[in-house]
């Protein structure tokens, strides 16, 4: 069960993602009271130089915060202290919190980003009340995280589950992870651009932002937008995501049956423009469609900070020693 509300002071908590790395401060009850952000982009030694400087800055005007926790972008062990493998990142086989630990006056928590937006989402978001859920998470790749009776799933040796690196396309796009064809490089916020682009190849669309992916300059957030504007172009990358969207969650509800899917990341931002059309290729794909009860499909309530709020409020229940999903 979740962990009692604290009266302690608050959390400085940290997103850290392929491009982004970002803080915030946040009280017991999940608010964000303070943020700041930086690029991520570096060694694993600028990273974690990043971290500190971040977090004593922050710490001088929340001389009370009673803990560090980092929302993490990859694979950690089972302890939840070495940084295995983070696509995106650059540790390799880092005992991060071992490091960070020598360096910062606060115990420091790491979970996987995903994790910890699952668990803010079922702390004080959409997902208050479900019990066996799923959540979605869409931003440069895709995070996934389950959550069952109220715990966290992590599997054997803490990676579990890895959604967006299921081959899709045999001998696909190629992924950071080394594989190719997976799922984040078809349903992603990177994955949009990249289908932009090859559309635009084709010769069959014009316009700035045609020209724009054909340059190498247009973002998944071009794209959406444009799509919002109706330019044909976007309208037709955005459809093909959505389409890949419904088919993945349809893998995910064939595995799982949740009850809920709750989307998030930075994508679930714009899913007025998407979300319609997964939900109806969703209901097509699912094994036993139209004899079963479905999962609903949700959006996010605590947008792009779920993976803060989540990751503070799991480092503040074990720093003050409180139940933790693992009990």
């Amino acid at each position: 069960m979740p962990p009692e509300t604290a009266t302690a002071g608050p959390t400085i908590s940290f997103d850290i993602g392929g491009t982004n790395l970002r803080a915030a401060v946040v009280s017991a009850e999940g608010h964000v009271i303070d943020r700041m952000r930086r690029s991520s982009d570096g060694t694993a030694e600028d990273l974690e130089d990043g971290i500190v400087a971040m977090t004593g800055e922050l710490l001088r005007d929340h001389p009370d915060a009673v803990a560090v926790g980092l929302a993490v972008a990859g694979f950690l062990d089972s302890a939840r202290r070495v940084v295995r493998f983070a696509p995106h990142l650059p540790w390799r086989d880092a005992d991060v919190a071992a490091r960070l630990g020598e360096r910062l006056p606060l115990p420091v928590t790491l979970e996987h980003d995903a994790n910890s937006a699952a668990w803010g989402e079922y702390r004080f978001g959409a997902a208050r009340g479900a019990d066996d859920w799923v959540l979605f998470a869409l931003g440069t790749g895709i995070g996934g995280a389950m959550m069952s009776g109220g715990r966290i799933y992590r599997g054997a040796h803490g990676t579990a589950p890895e959604f967006g690196h299921l081959t899709v396309v045999p001998g696909g796009r190629p992924c950071s992870c080394g594989k190719r064809g997976c799922l984040e490089r078809y349903c992603s916020g990177t994955a949009l651009a990249a289908t932009a682009r090859e559309l635009a190849t084709t010769g069959r669309f014009g316009g700035p932002l045609a020209q724009a992916c054909i340059d190498g300059t247009a973002t998944g957030s071009d794209v959406m937008l444009a799509a919002q504007g109706g330019d044909p172009l976007a309208v037709a990358a955005v459809g093909d995501f959505a389409d890949w969207l419904g088919r993945a969650l349809a893998l995910v509800a064939d595995v799982f049956d949740p009850e809920l899917i709750v989307i998030g990341g930075g994508v679930a931002q714009a899913a007025d423009q998407y979300l319609e059309r997964a939900r109806a290729v969703f209901a097509t794909e699912i094994t036993g469609a139209g004899h079963r009860p479905t999962a609903r499909i949700e959006v996010a309530r605590l947008g792009a900070d779920a993976g803060m709020i989540g990751a503070a409020d799991l480092a503040r229940a074990e720093a003050e020693g409180k139940v933790s999903d693992r009990e």
